[in-house]
Order: C-alpha cells, then structure tokens, then sequence
C-alpha cells in the first residue's frame, strides 16, 4: 500500500520525478533515489558545496538529504536547498558507493562539486572520498554545533555551567572568528573534567579549515542558516525519524514537499540577500494533520485524567501549540526546548521532565506533550501516577491543595527571580554588570557570610 502511494507521488507531479526503489524479498523497501525536476535544477545551479545530512527510522534504515550550501544559495523555505534524497541498503562501502553512483548519474554537474560538508559520526570517508575524487571533505558547522550540544546534555554538567557553554556555543557559531573559536575551546577546558574533555573532540574548534567554509556568514545570516537547517532537519525527523514504517515516511516527506512546492518555485535561484528576512514557518504538519494529532492528544487526556489534572495539562498542551519545540534524541533522554526553557524529559513511563509543571504536580508538562505531538502519540495510562487517573480527585482544589508546600512554592518564586535576574547581568554593560554585582555582593555578605566563604 505504502509503495502504491509513492507511485500516486509521481501520477500527481505535473512534472515527474526520479524515483528510483528496490524490494527486498521480503516485500519490504529496500533502496530509494528520489530528485524533483526541481531539486535538479537548484543543484545544477548551485554544485559546488554539498551538504549531507543522514536521518534514521525506528527500524535503521537512514535517509540521506543531499542540500547545496555556500554564498551563493539563499533559497526560503523548508527544504528548498534539498537537492536529492537516497535510503541506502546498507551503510556499507557497497552500499553507499551505489548511492552514490546513482546520484551522479542524474547530476552532470556532480563534476564541480568541490566541498562536501558531513556530520562527526561520518564514517564512510574513503567511498566519499572515492566517488568525488575532486571534493574536499569536511566537517560541517551545523554538525558540530549539534554534537557539542549533545554532548554538554550528556554529560550532566551543573545548570549554570551548562547554560554558559551553550550560550557561548551558540555566539561562537553565529560569529565563528579564530578568536572566538579560541575563547571557546579555553572555556570547554575549563568547565569540562579532564577525563571527559576528549569525548568533545574540542580540537575541532582550532580547526581552521573547517571554519572558512562557514566563516563568510555575517551574525545575522549565520543565526538564518543555523535556525533554517534546525527547521530542516526537525521536518525530516519528524516525517521520516519517527515513522518505523520506511514507505509511509518518505511519503508523508515527499507528499509534504509537494504541497510546498509552491513556497520552493516562487523563490527564484538568484535570490538576493535582502529579501531572505521574511519569517519562517516552523511547523512541518499541514493544518489538518496537526489539528488532528492535537485533537487525538486531547482526548487521550479526557479519557485517562480526571477533569481537573486535564484541565491543567491542556493549559500546558495550549502553550506547546503556540511555541516551537526542538526535539533531539539521546541514548536514554529527549532534550525538549520550548522558545527559551530547556528541560529533560524521560519518555519512559512514567513520564517525568525537569520542569516545576512536572515536577510539583507529577503530571504531563508541555514538554512531555510537545514530545507526544512530534511523534503522533497520545497520553498512555502507565505514563502519570495513579493518583490523577480519571475518579481519583474531586475537583482542581483537591490537585493544588494536595501537591502545594511552602518549600515548592519559595522555589518557584527564588527560580523565577533567578532567572529574571540572570537574563538582565547577561545583557547589560560591563559597567552596569559591574554595578549590579557589586549590590548582589553586598546583599551576599550581609546575609550569608563574607565574600571568602560564599562564592556568588
């Protein structure tokens, strides 16, 4: 059936793509080349960087995005810098060197790439390497951008640490001099154990070749390309990364860049600078489908809360439908990030995040709904504790007054000032910095001890 629906793809086109598949014999999807007339011709266009970007299913079979990267592209729009799209059979030498083949044999122009841009795990370097014996292969910024953030995750750092390295990782990308890039990796040797810093791979940052490749962005363009690749690759996680069904994946991808086609032709191949400010849509879903996966979300709370812990999580389900939620995978834990607030949720029931919502009343927060809505899952019975399943509480009094405490309340309100505060030291002058420090200095001492016992 799935198969079938890739064909309708093609009979819908009004200008048929390539797409090449192979079965297994077990029915199964082996082997997929896909390429636009579109998608030809922006890389006809724009040959001479290729960025990959790999995306693996539930079942691991990985997707390759071929997308064309430099100076000269400033195409809008999800995907529209998605030249050619491959699953492999295997990700061995065999494997992608057919792949590979395969993609040249459509794309003359394959002759004048000269920079091929991959993630860290890459590991198929010699049949890259051999299929485009022209190219310089390199790290990606994206990538390693991505991989330190993992990593900073991973490793369980104390909260202010873990949010200076970000903070720093995220203005070093957007203004990625050899200065910056050198305060950077100072920093990561700093604030990093010993025994864990070889796992970052902070050499990388000294790198210079890797750099000039990214480097020729202003900040603001830097902060559009890093935000258009995080779209991106969130759209291909979500249509092809959550689906353990390969067909039904690429279908719902394929079908999803053809309602968009529009979006992607109106932008013309020569497109100026300027005109790349407009804002961009983030959500992947077509209307329907995301009314859909919200409206199968809220029933499932209906049926398994009582009214009143319902009532509290479709407050938080609002805030998720308003807001974008970045989801990136780990070993055991999904870092979830709504707006500004990062939080670690744990998926596996009973589902629990770091955040106060999850925290006081024990029930799903927006970043447990935001992870639910991304995979088009609903609220699971094992997922909450016994006590807020449906007739276990009266009325909403009954939540509030059995979860409140006076620590968690003076909690909330220290975080909340905390935070508030953090944000204005983080922007204002070094002069005001100063001036404000030295007023929390005073209050610190007064309360808590001199300046050599207490470190602010």
């Amino acid at each position: 059936m799935a198969l079938s629906m890739l064909n309708e793809l093609l009979i819908e086109d009004p200008n048929p793509p390539m797409l090449l598949y192979q079965i297994s014999k077990t029915a199964e999807l082996d082997t997929l080349n896909y390429q636009s007339c579109f998608m030809q011709g922006v890389f006809a266009h724009f040959p001479e960087i290729l960025f990959i970007h790999r995306t693996y299913n539930p079942v691991g079979k990985v997707l390759y995005t071929f997308l064309v990267d430099g100076p000269r592209v400033q195409l809008e729009g999800h995907l529209a810098r998605a030249v050619y799209f491959a699953i492999p059979a295997k990700e061995d030498a065999e494997g992608l060197a057919q792949m590979f083949q395969v993609f040249k044999k459509f794309n003359p122009a394959w002759e004048r790439v000269c920079t091929i841009l991959v993630d860290p795990h890459f590991l198929p370097l010699p049949t890259l390497t051999m299929e485009f014996p022209a190219a310089e292969v390199l790290l990606s910024a994206f990538h390693i951008c991505k991989f330190l953030q993992g990593k900073f995750y991973q490793l369980s750092l104390e909260q202010p640490v873990e949010r200076v390295l970000l903070t720093s990782l995220q203005s070093t990308m957007c203004s990625a001099t050899a200065g910056n890039l050198r305060k950077l990796y100072t920093l990561l040797s700093s604030c990093i154990p010993p025994a864990q810093l070889p796992e970052l791979h902070s050499h990388w940052l000294l790198n210079d070749r890797i750099w000039l490749a990214h480097r020729w962005r202003s900040r603001a363009e830097s902060s559009r390309y890093f935000q258009g690749l995080e779209v991106t690759t969130r759209v291909l996680s979500q249509f092809f990364g959550t689906t353990p069904c390969v067909e039904q994946g690429m279908t719902l991808l394929l079908r999803y860049m053809q309602q968009n086609s529009g979006d992607m032709a109106s932008s013309s191949l020569g497109l100026s600078p300027q005109n790349n400010h407009a804002p961009l849509d983030v959500s992947p879903e077509s209307p329907r489908v995301e009314q859909l996966v919200e409206a199968r979300i809220q029933h499932s709370l209906n049926a398994i809360c009582t009214g009143p812990a319902a009532q509290l999580c479709l407050g938080e389900l609002a805030v998720v439908q308003k807001s974008v939620h970045l989801i990136g995978s780990g070993s055991e834990k999904v870092n979830i990030q709504i707006l500004e607030d990062t939080h670690r949720v744990q998926p596996q029931p009973p589902a629990s995040c770091s955040c106060y919502f999850n925290q006081a009343f024990h029930l799903p927060c927006r970043h447990i709904l935001a992870l639910l809505s991304a995979r088009h899952q609903v609220l699971q019975p094992d997922m909450l504790p016994a006590q807020w399943t449906a007739g276990c509480a009266a009325s909403l009094d009954d939540i509030l007054g059995s979860k409140w405490s006076e620590t968690l309340d003076k909690h909330l309100a220290v975080a909340l000032l905390t935070e508030e505060v953090s944000q204005l030291l983080q922007h204002c002058s070094q002069e005001e910095f100063e001036r404000r420090y030295s007023t929390l200095r005073e209050l610190a001492d007064s309360w808590i001890g001199p300046y050599e016992q207490v470190q602010l």
